[in-house]
């Protein structure tokens, strides 16, 4: 079963006249597998969608038009079976909006030694048809991706879904909504910035409701359907014996689920595809949502606390491009270290808001103080996040552009029981080591907001920022500090 049914991928071959109708009839032949293995590839979670061959420009122009009014058909991946002469894709690529991958492979693997002839090397000339397809990109300055390899390898395969993956990213952010409630949180900066530039950008659109407007939907929800959310809890967490039936914090529970009743019920009625909130404003609200936000984030919706919307929306391009992968996506900041622990750890986590798609173990369903807010004791889920390869990404405003910075880390599990702290929490090291790591970030203005994966390869992301027009920085296991301080210069 795919992971992403309801989208498609074009594979589109371009070749030309010269050769007569019996080579494209076999050009034709050969494209049709490869569209077909790709499609049938357990690998790639999006369905790989076979075109009639094209070979001139009316064509190219008309398929790829096509593509661009295809609500499901997320991309396209070209391949020059034989030599396509480019300036025939020229018009075609003007108008193509979807994102594009391009395909240098050829149908045979290896070279027939003993009977290769001049038939069978104008048959099979992806060697130089893709060059000549490449230059035309180049020279048009076409985004695209380039993946080089054997159609059946499993690498090629992987990059290719890789690819896709992100596509399926970018296309849920065309025309998304996202609720802000309120504003951001007061005097801080990274939180803000350019919604209309993003908007233009990246397609997705972020619009301010008062928490009032909330409020009221919370109102709304009956006490039938708390009862029913609250039975869904006692499944499936370890509740704290003070908020099961009979204890004396039973109704901060229910205060609970009918927040997180009244929140989904707003998203649905909506549209939305996230949210952000703030402490700062809770006005007609018992408690922070603590517990509600995060199953809200753990069924696929963005979010970020603090009113920073750049984040939610990541968050949730994250969610989707991971879907079907073991593992989770979510809201995550850099919240305080251990200096000397294995080298330097970072403890993340939020006040309340990290989702239990990172658990590992026991979630527990807690109630506990919090010093900000002047609420109620908000309820939340208490859990470790499991260890393994993992990522951190955040996506800020600086002004003039949008940046993508990227951080691999190693996740581990606290190597020491934390018996008092309330809140989801996961701990990391940073590669390649706590001191570059942080010193990078700090240059390249990260936030201490960010999209935390414990399954997205860095590739995706990295194409998913190509897509997006975004300047990415990587740091990994190979940054140096000098040479990515003059990396940075060049911007």
């Amino acid at each position: 079963m795919k992971s992403f049914p309801e989208y498609e991928v074009w594979f589109i071959t371009g070749s030309q006249h010269l050769y007569g109708e019996e080579t494209l009839n076999t050009v034709a032949l050969h494209a049709k597998e490869i569209a077909a293995a790709l499609h049938a590839s357990e690998k790639i979670a999006v369905n790989i969608v076979y075109k009639p061959i094209v070979t001139s420009a009316v064509a190219i122009y008309e398929v790829l038009a096509q593509a661009n009014g295809k609500d499901n058909c997320i991309g396209v991946i070209t391949w020059m079976h034989t030599f396509s002469p480019a300036k025939m894709w020229i018009n075609g690529l003007k108008v193509l909006q979807k994102p594009l991958l391009h395909l240098h492979t050829q149908y045979n693997r290896n070279l027939p030694w003993d009977t290769i002839d001049m038939d069978f090397m104008n048959l099979n000339q992806s060697a130089h048809g893709d060059r000549e397809f490449g230059f035309i990109c180049t020279r048009m300055e076409i985004p695209r991706k380039v993946v080089v390899g054997h159609w059946k390898e499993l690498q090629v395969q992987v990059e290719i879904d890789n690819w896709c993956r992100a596509a399926c990213g970018w296309s849920d952010w065309q025309g998304a909504q996202f609720v802000r409630f309120g504003d951001n949180m007061r005097q801080v900066a990274v939180t803000e910035g350019n919604k209309v530039s993003a908007e233009m950008q990246f397609g997705f659109s972020v619009n301010t409701h008062g928490v009032g407007d909330l409020v009221s939907q919370i109102a709304e929800i009956s006490s039938a359907a708390v009862d029913r959310l609250i039975e869904t809890y006692e499944q499936q967490y370890l509740v704290d014996e003070q908020m099961k039936k009979q204890g004396s914090r039973r109704e901060s529970l229910r205060d609970a689920a009918r927040i997180e009743l009244g929140l989904k019920q707003f998203l649905e009625q909506g549209s939305f595809k996230g949210f952000t909130n703030t402490f700062e404003d809770l006005h007609g609200m018992k408690q922070l949502p603590g517990i509600a936000v995060q199953r809200l984030m753990a069924q696929g919706y963005g979010y970020a606390g603090e009113g920073d919307w750049k984040t939610m929306a990541l968050v949730r391009a994250m969610k989707v491009m991971g879907k079907g992968l073991p593992g989770g996506n979510a809201f995550m900041e850099d919240y305080t270290y251990d200096l000397e622990e294995q080298g330097g750890l970072v403890l993340g986590a939020h006040m309340l808001e990290v989702d239990e798609s990172l658990a590992a173990g026991p979630v527990r369903c807690e109630i506990h103080p919090l010093d900000i807010g002047g609420k109620d004791d908000p309820v939340r889920l208490v859990f470790n996040a499991g260890g393994g390869h993992a990522l951190n990404a955040s996506l800020i405003d600086l002004g003039a552009k949008f940046r993508l910075v990227l951080n691999e880390v190693e996740a581990i599990m606290p190597p020491r029981d934390l018996p008092e702290l309330p809140v989801a929490r996961c701990m990391w090291r940073p590669k390649p080591d706590f001191k570059t790591a942080a010193t990078a970030w700090i240059l390249a203005g990260g936030a201490h907001h960010t999209g935390f994966s414990q399954n997205l390869p860095t590739e995706v992301m990295e194409d998913f920022a190509e897509m997006a027009g975004l300047e990415c920085l990587l740091i990994d296991g190979d940054t140096r500090i000098r040479e990515f301080k003059a990396f940075l210069k060049r911007f």
